[in-house]
C-alpha cells in the first residue's frame, strides 16, 4: 500500500515537471520567435524600398478646421466663440482633417487653469474625417480652459484657447 502510494507520488511529480517543462519551452519560444520572423521579414524586403517592413510609416494629418464651439449641426461646428457662458450646459471641441495618408488616433486634451481634466481618444480614417469632444459645464468650471490636439505619438497638432464665464 505504501509502495503505491510513492509510485503515485513519484508520477504526478513526473508529470509537474514535465508540464513545467513545457511552459518554459514555450515562454522561451515566444520571446525568441518574433525576433526570428521581423529578421525574416527584413531579409525579403527589396532593396529599392525606402523603409523594412516591420517600420510603421508615421500618417500625414492636416488638420483643416479647430474650433471650440456651443453646439454640433448637421456635423459641423456651430456658434463658435472664444468665451462661453456656464448657462450652455456644455461645450464642443470640432476636429476636422483632410488629406489622411492612413488611419491615425488624435487625442483632445482638456485643461482647466492649467488642470489636465480629460483625454478623448478619436480614430480618424482616410481620406479626410471630423470629430469632437464635449465637456459637460459646472459652476466650478467658470475660468480660462484649453484643449491640446494631438497626433499617436504625443505631437502638438494645435491648442485651443477659450473661457467659461457667466
Amino acid at each position: 500500500m505504501q509502495m503505491q502510494k510513492e509510485k503515485k507520488y513519484q508520477t504526478q511529480i513526473s508529470m509537474l515537471m514535465v508540464v513545467h517543462f513545457f511552459i518554459f519551452a514555450a515562454v522561451i519560444l515566444f520571446h525568441v520567435m518574433p525576433v526570428q520572423c521581423e529578421e525574416a521579414i527584413s531579409d525579403i524586403s527589396s532593396p529599392g524600398m525606402n523603409k523594412s517592413l516591420t517600420q510603421e510609416s508615421t500618417p500625414v494629418l492636416v488638420l483643416s478646421k479647430a474650433v471650440i464651439c456651443g453646439e454640433i449641426k448637421g456635423f459641423e461646428p456651430a456658434d463658435p466663440a472664444v468665451v462661453f457662458s456656464i448657462s450652455l450646459g456644455k461645450i464642443f471641441c470640432f476636429t476636422g482633417f483632410e488629406n489622411i495618408s492612413q488611419n491615425a488616433f488624435i487625442y483632445h486634451k482638456w485643461f482647466h487653469r492649467d488642470r489636465f481634466i480629460a483625454t478623448n481618444r478619436f480614430l480618424v480614417k482616410t481620406p479626410r474625417w471630423s470629430t469632437f469632444s464635449t465637456m459637460q459645464l459646472r459652476v466650478a468650471d467658470k475660468g480660462p480652459w484649453r484643449v491640446e490636439i494631438t497626433d499617436d505619438k504625443d505631437n502638438l497638432l494645435k491648442t485651443l484657447r477659450f473661457s467659461v464665464s457667466d
